[in-house]
């Protein structure tokens, strides 16, 4: 396979191009334009990731400046514009805008039929990951009218939307003010009063000892932290190191024949690795279930998931 997508011949850059969106295209329905097109060597398209965000799209790669050739081949497709990413550790910038139409600083997009606000002048990331669709579905599908949700690390909380979807009472936990702000514009944008929510700012480890303390408990909990972190007081936090102790935390504010999603995108540990650690931490009798990342996330299976029934 080549190394990199800008050796490939025109002809064989549009095949694939049009074979990967094609494969997709069963996943795409008036619930859903959220999507990934194109996931690098997945598709034969090494380095090269595009996303259907809403009516726009947004292609992501390496390098400081996106090819004619590609440009040109995805700006005849794109619906109705294209944004372009540059993939950077130390330099995080927002898309810029390629062609087409340009969005409005906010606009929205659709997975299983809610709404979430997205943006391309938000820096870095557009307001949704998309490889924790099937997780949201999954939990749409548990998750009980008048039953209770913890959503740590919730960035802009779609899964608490989700879960306010089937009727559950959500509380909605991350360090910035900005995406809690965010998260209660995805509710109202859904039509949902955020009013009838909770909302925490805060680190996520104080939270759970508070909650804890005050014997709040959760039906469900859901745990997607990042790879790595450092709070306020400088402590790091590492997921190949640490999430065993964060997991215990989760468990002591879970409710009698609760559930949390587990999951990290790690690459240097495995699913099975991952629920063995999970193991030693969880009662005997829990039950873990691993969910596979979307289909259209065929390059790596990068994201785990484990749902751990108590």
């Amino acid at each position: 396979m080549l190394r990199d997508a800008r050796q490939m011949s025109i002809p064989r850059l549009t095949q694939l191009v049009d074979s990967a969106i094609a494969k997709r295209q069963p996943l795409r329905s008036p619930a859903t334009n959220l999507l990934r097109l194109v996931d690098g060597d997945g598709d034969g398209l090494p380095g090269i990731y595009l996303e259907s965000l809403g009516e726009h799209w947004l292609v992501s790669t390496r390098g400081p400046a996106l090819s004619n050739e590609l440009k040109a081949t995805l700006l005849e497709r794109a619906p109705l514009s294209l944004y372009w990413k540059r993939l950077d550790q130390h330099q995080k910038e927002s898309p810029r805008h390629l062609g087409g139409k340009q969005a409005p600083e906010h606009f929205s997009g659709l997975e299983n039929g809610l709404k979430a606000r997205l943006s391309f002048q938000s820096g870095y990331s557009q307001g949704i990951f998309l490889d924790q669709r099937d997780n949201r579905k999954a939990l749409r599908e548990l998750i009980a009218p008048g039953q209770t949700l913890l959503n740590t690390f919730a960035y802009t909380g779609f899964f608490s939307v989700a879960a306010a979807a089937a009727g559950a009472i959500t509380s909605t936990l991350d360090l910035s003010q900005v995406y809690l702000d965010w998260a209660r514009e995805n509710f109202r944008l859904n039509e949902m009063d955020p009013a009838d929510h909770y909302f925490c700012k805060g680190d996520t480890f104080h939270w759970l000892k508070r909650f804890a303390k005050q014997g709040r408990r959760f039906d469900t909990i859901v745990l997607d932290p990042p790879t790595f972190s450092r709070d306020d007081k400088g402590k790091v936090f590492r997921v190949e190191k640490d999430y065993g102790h964060l997991f215990q935390l989760a468990l002591d504010c879970l409710a009698p024949g609760g559930t949390i999603l587990a999951c990290h995108n790690y690459r240097g540990m495995t699913v099975a690795e991952f629920e063995e650690e999970l193991r030693v931490v969880a009662p005997r009798s829990a039950a873990l279930r691993s969910l596979k990342m979307p289909p259209d996330f065929s390059e790596s299976p990068y994201l785990k998931s484990v749902w751990v029934s108590i």
